[in-house]
């Protein structure tokens, strides 16, 4: 079994921290069995490589100090900027068609597998039909919030998804964004936890096993990027109903609103003394984060639907950290479901509700049996369906259909 690989980024060296989930997801897929090649984007000029055994194919298109287009920030974000980058979006796609063309012929694959169909499924359109390749799609959410902002974007993608053998999509919610626009058959493909990839983080904890408050203090742990559909300015707010001498909120990573909520945590703490302390930590090595992770007593992501209609595909993160043997409190938004289920897996709260977030922390803080379950719980529903080893198998199951 032969199979292409398309995205818009792939780590471009060892240590890069890119889309760790495409990477491990590639890599397992390799263990698998399966004969496997990448095509990307160069980056300011980056030729073709391999990484972990994978060759990864970059094409051209613009002069090397022009190809940041990808990489480091997602497109959408950098041409929101500057506009002028929508221009490179051409010589992009007519780029990629003739490069993705070029490797077919010579590496032949079974399945062409292109995530974020827009734009890559026109980079895969002509290699496919050309040599009669099945098409797989996966979707990941961002390229379904395109067709808000972009009308023209619906009528391409509802035809691209009519011209697959076969579509995947990150989580049901955006399967059911992919039904809205053309009602097809989507296979669910979540992520794995990437911390094989990168190093673990942190050893899991048994699912028993009840972590302890440290100076007395129930710590509260996000790890995220600072952007609005993250909803960290609630948890930030929540702070006001919890009390300093019994919660202390920690929020690891960086963006573009960080300054932004750190003055907002600053007149929250001014403006009630008795609030939880709010801690930002900035971007944190390998050692530091496993720390954090070891020393926290819970995991929060209080996602929101954003300004623009964005929300969470799936949230990676939450696999992760339960992997970790923290017990999760998340906003029940975007992909957030699939990973926990209220009272099951973790607890789910409504969006934008400072109140109901730290009530559910005060509940794991005082209620160590449903700690106990929840831990368990998680530890069941990543076994059930985030291990790569199911989802690989399942992905698998769909190529030997395609080929036969």
């Amino acid at each position: 079994m032969k199979v292409l690989v398309i995205g818009s980024v792939y780590p471009r060296f060892h240590e890069d921290a890119e889309v760790p989930w495409l990477r491990t997801s590639v890599a397992h897929l390799k263990q698998a069995g399966v004969e496997i090649q990448v095509l990307a984007p160069a980056y300011k000029g980056l030729k073709s490589h391999e990484i972990d055994g994978v060759k990864v194919n970059r094409f051209r298109y613009a002069p090397a100090g022009w190809e940041f287009l990808t990489h480091e920030e997602g497109a959408p974000s950098k041409m929101a900027s500057k506009p002028w980058l929508q221009l490179l979006a051409i010589p992009y796609i007519i780029s990629g068609f003739f490069k993705c063309i070029k490797i077919c012929r010579r590496f032949r694959p079974d399945v062409i597998h292109a995530h974020w169909p827009f734009p890559h499924a026109y980079i895969a359109l002509g290699a496919a039909k050309l040599f009669s390749i099945p098409l797989v799609l996966n979707f990941h959410g961002a390229e379904l919030l395109l067709i808000r902002k972009k009308k023209w974007v619906k009528p391409l993608l509802k035809f691209a998804i009519g011209q697959a053998q076969a579509v995947f999509a990150n989580s049901s919610f955006t399967a059911g964004r992919i039904k809205a626009l053309r009602n097809v058959d989507v296979e669910w493909s979540p992520y794995g936890t990437t911390l094989e990839s990168n190093g673990k983080v942190g050893e899991p904890a048994e699912p028993t096993q009840v972590p302890h408050p440290i100076n007395g203090k129930f710590k509260i742990l996000f790890v995220g990027r600072h952007i609005e559909r993250k909803g960290i300015c609630y948890l930030i707010e929540a702070a006001k109903y919890l009390p300093r001498d019994q919660f202390e909120i920690r929020i690891v990573g960086v963006g573009d609103l960080t300054e932004q909520l750190k003055a907002l945590a600053q007149k929250t703490m001014a403006d009630a003394p008795e609030a939880a302390e709010i801690i930002f930590t900035g971007k944190l090595s390998p050692e530091d984060l496993a720390n954090e992770y070891k020393t926290a007593n819970v995991f929060t992501l209080p996602a929101i639907v954003d300004s623009k209609g964005d929300t969470e595909g799936l949230g990676v993160v939450l696999i992760e950290a339960m992997e970790l043997g923290l017990p999760i409190v998340a906003s029940n938004v975007g992909g957030i479901p699939d990973v926990v289920v209220d009272g099951v897996s973790g607890i789910l709260v409504p969006e934008k509700d400072p109140q109901t977030l730290a009530n559910a922390y005060k509940r794991l803080a005082t209620e160590p049996e449903l700690l106990q379950q929840l831990l368990a719980g998680a530890q069941k529903r990543i076994a059930e369906c985030f291990t790569w080893d199911k989802i690989v198998a399942r992905q698998i199951d769909v190529y030997n259909k395609l080929k036969k």
